[in-house]
């Protein structure tokens, strides 16, 4: 008498590469959510969580890179301590700070759609240009939805929301840019 076991595939390989590089980019950027400190020119603290943002939307695409960034706030409404500073709970997504928060799988999403195009190639034939631009469109989305919540849970008024929930972080947003072009760009990532 003999057995036979046949393996069946639930899930196709590339969709298990895919939610295992989304949920390792949703974990980097709950990490980069400990880089935080209060900034005295805006009630939201200065983070990471954008960069983590970026390279969801950059190495994963649109569908992937949004999926990512819905992940990161599901583990964090969950009780995950991924959000600022450690926080979790379904508080910090109707906090002052909730605005940002929601507009991260938004942003990702454009960023990975501007970076791809159509679909998802090598990252080495994508231009430099192309690289920023796609991200300066992901920095307006965030700062967009984050100063409709600061407006909405504060009652700023827009101008005020603008300055103190926009500008005074752009210097930080550059500096996030240039790391993940740095880190897109390095050597032991194409490699892989």
């Amino acid at each position: 008498m003999s057995t036979e076991t046949e393996s069946v595939d639930l899930v196709d390989d590339a969709t298990v590469k895919n939610v295992a590089r989304a949920a390792l980019l949703a974990a980097l950027t709950g990490a980069f959510a400990y880089v935080s400190f209060p900034y005295p020119l805006s009630p939201a603290p200065v983070t990471l969580q954008v960069l983590g943002v970026f390279l969801a939307g950059i190495l994963l695409g649109p569908v992937w890179g949004g999926a990512a960034m819905a992940l990161y706030l599901v583990a964090g409404a969950v009780g995950a301590p991924v959000f600022a500073g450690g926080e979790a709970g379904l508080g910090s997504l109707v906090g002052p700070t909730a605005g940002y928060l929601w507009s991260y799988p938004l942003a990702a999403a454009a960023v990975g759609a501007l970076v791809h195009g159509r679909s998802v190639g090598p990252l080495g034939t994508v231009g430099l240009p192309r690289l920023v631009g796609a991200m300066a469109v992901g920095v307006c989305v965030i700062y967009a939805v984050g100063v409709a919540g600061l407006m909405a849970v504060l009652g700023l008024s827009l101008s005020n929301a603008v300055l103190t929930g926009a500008v005074v972080f752009l210097p930080a947003e550059a500096l996030k840019m240039a790391a993940a072009v740095g880190i897109v760009r390095s050597d032991r990532l194409t490699a892989a």
